[in-house]
C-alpha cells in the first residue's frame, strides 16, 4: 500500500514470555531466514536516541491514539559508529512507514550541539523536515532506547519477524557512544515484544506458527515505555 510516495507496511505488536519465545523460534527456523545482520544466535543490538519537541507530543500522540503521527531518532547497532542512521517512523492508522538516512560520527556530533545547518545541505526530505523540527519546534533529545534483536525474514510478502529482548531505558546520558551509559529494565515482567511487518499480506502458514490467534494484540511503544522509566530520573 502506498500513501503519496510512501511505502506503507502493516505491523503487529506483542508482549511474549520467553517461554512462548523459545517455542515460536523452533518453529520458525525451518522456514524463514536469520536476519542477515545479525552478529550472533542473539541477534544485534540496537540503541536508538529518540526525539520529542517541548510539548512532548509524539509521546501524546501515541498515549492519544491520534491515526497520523511522527517518531524521530538516531539509531546504531552493536554500539559502532559504522552505521548511524536519523530515521522517522510514521503511523497511518494500521500501516507504518520508516524512513531513513545516513549520517556520519561528525554529523552525529553536530546534532548533538545544537548545529542542524549541515542538513539542509543533505538533499534528503527527511534531513530537511528535520531541520525545521529542531529549529521551529525545539525538538531534542528525550531518552536512548536500548534492546537486543533477533529477527528473521520472508520473501513472499516481504515478511519481517522480530523478538525484541532485554529493553533499557538510558538513565544518565543522551549520548549514544556513551561507554559508561547506564541502562535500565524498561519491562519489569520479563516480557519481550513480538513484532511483524509485512506489505500486502501475511502468508497462512506463517500467521499458523507463530499462533497469533493466541495472543493479545498490543499498541506497543518502546519509546513511550522507555521515556516513562527514564521520568523517574530525568524528571522531564
Amino acid at each position: 500500500m502506498k500513501y503519496g510516495n510512501k511505502k506503507l507496511r502493516h505491523e503487529l505488536k506483542y508482549y511474549i514470555s520467553y517461554n512462548i519465545f523459545e517455542e515460536l523460534r523452533s518453529r520458525l527456523r525451518y522456514v524463514v531466514k536469520p536476519d542477515k545482520n545479525s552478529v550472533n544466535e542473539d541477534g544485534y543490538h540496537i540503541r536508538s536516541l529518540y526525539f520529542d519537541d517541548v510539548y512532548d507530543n509524539a509521546i501524546y500522540e501515541k498515549l492519544w491514539g491520534i491515526h497520523r503521527r511522527d517518531k524521530y531518532r538516531i539509531r546504531i547497532y552493536n554500539e559502532s559508529d559504522r552505521h548511524i542512521k536519523l530515521e522517522r517512523k510514521s503511523k497511518y492508522g494500521d500501516y507504518i512507514c520508516k524512513e531513513s538516512m545516513n549520517l556520519t560520527r561528525e554529523e552525529y556530533e553536530k546534532i548533538m550541539m545544537s548545529d542542524f545547518e549541515f542538513l539542509k545541505q543533505k538533499n534528503s526530505q527527511l534531513g530537511m523536515d528535520f531541520y525545521v523540527k529542531c529549529t521551529s519546534e525545539h525538538m531534542q533529545p528525550r531518552i536512548i532506547v536500548d534492546y537486543i534483536r533477533e529477527a528473521y525474514t520472508y520473501e513472499h510478502g516481504d515478511v519481517r519477524i522480530t523478538f525484541d529482548k532485554r529493553l533499557m531505558a538510558g538513565v544518565n546520558s543522551f549520548y549514544i557512544f556513551n561507554p559508561k551509559l547506564v541502562t535500565v529494565n524498561a519491562i519489569h515482567n520479563k516480557a519481550m515484544v513480538l513484532e511483524i511487518k509485512y506489505n500486502e499480506y501475511l502468508p497462512s502458514h506463517i500467521h499458523t506458527l507463530l499462533q497469533l490467534e493466541s495472543h493479545q494484540r498490543s499498541a506497543i511503544s518502546k519509546y513511550v515505555i522507555c521515556r516513562e522509566e527514564g521520568m523517574y530520573y530525568y524528571k522531564i
